[in-house]
């Protein structure tokens, strides 16, 4: 299989109006890519195709649009030829207690965060399999992996996001197509301000319990800088064996770590009454 090189590789990214996916679109256009830029809003986009028009097009697209997204592909493969790379950053988050939670956030939240994402997937799949090559990168989060109070209903999201990765990893190796989850801590993004709604907790005990969390989101002082992490998306994508995960912060390290050995050692506290639920041998 030939390896693609920068000059000719089409990377194809959601939700570049600002944090992940602004910084990913112009490291990658400044290395060199052939670039397509989405977001709802198609004058956010305005800087990355001026002085770069033949190698960047920018294009309006809502994820949770059916027919955009099959427009805005068929786009892309008629000024490009094909799509190697496809970026789906496109998300936004919600902060409540589960018990507070709308049901119209927390299904418009689905519908960006893992519908929007999985349209987008099989809408580029058909020209990745015919190449029987490609790269899919969903961004998760370290709340992929782990939970927080006042989160419930966002990380449900990223669970579903981390469980069809896996899967879609295992039935896509045979085109020789790769996926990577992205999972960061926090980084200095909208994020958890612009890009989330909040529903205050109704109840004290709640409260208590996400008072920290709420009172420290959005701050502007977060650890993680998006373009390395940008640069580190980009690393993986021209590796020659890429991981299924990356963590991005060092906040996403300690608590994978700490999540990871504290499952391994409720696993084996509880292992006799596990393996005693099948029958004798």
């Amino acid at each position: 299989m030939i390896k693609l090189t920068a000059a000719n590789k089409v990377w194809f990214i959601t939700g570049c109006s600002t944090g992940f996916g602004y910084e990913m679109a112009d490291f990658a256009i400044k290395a060199g890519y052939n670039v397509v830029v989405t977001a709802r809003n198609k004058d956010t986009l305005k800087g990355f195709e001026e002085g770069n028009e033949t190698s960047v097009l920018a294009l309006e697209l809502d994820v949770t649009k059916p027919e955009q997204i099959k427009a805005a592909v068929q786009h892309a493969i008629d000024k490009f030829g094909t799509i190697d790379v496809l970026v789906n950053n496109a998300g936004i988050g919600y902060f409540s207690a589960v018990e507070d939670s709308v049901e119209e956030e927390t299904r418009k939240m689905f519908e960006i965060n893992f519908w929007g994402l999985m349209n987008m997937t099989n809408a580029v799949l058909p020209t990745m399999r015919g190449q029987k090559s490609g790269h899919i990168i969903n961004f998760s989060s370290i709340g992929g992996l782990a939970s927080f109070p006042s989160l419930g209903y966002y990380h449900a999201t990223k669970y579903a996001v981390e469980g069809i990765s896996e899967s879609l990893s295992q039935e896509l190796a045979p085109f020789h197509i790769h996926v990577t989850l992205i999972e960061p801590s926090s980084f200095r993004t909208d994020w958890s301000g612009r890009s989330s709604v909040k529903t205050e907790p109704s109840i004290p005990e709640y409260k208590q319990v996400m008072g920290a969390i709420l009172e420290g989101v959005g701050k502007g002082n977060e650890a993680g800088d998006p373009k390395k992490a940008a640069e580190a998306v980009i690393t993986v994508v021209e590796s020659e064996q890429p991981p299924l995960r990356l963590l991005l912060g060092n906040a996403a390290y300690q608590v994978a770590s700490y999540k990871l050995t504290n499952l391994l050692k409720s696993i084996e506290e509880w292992k006799e009454t596990t393996i005693n639920a099948d029958f004798p041998q």
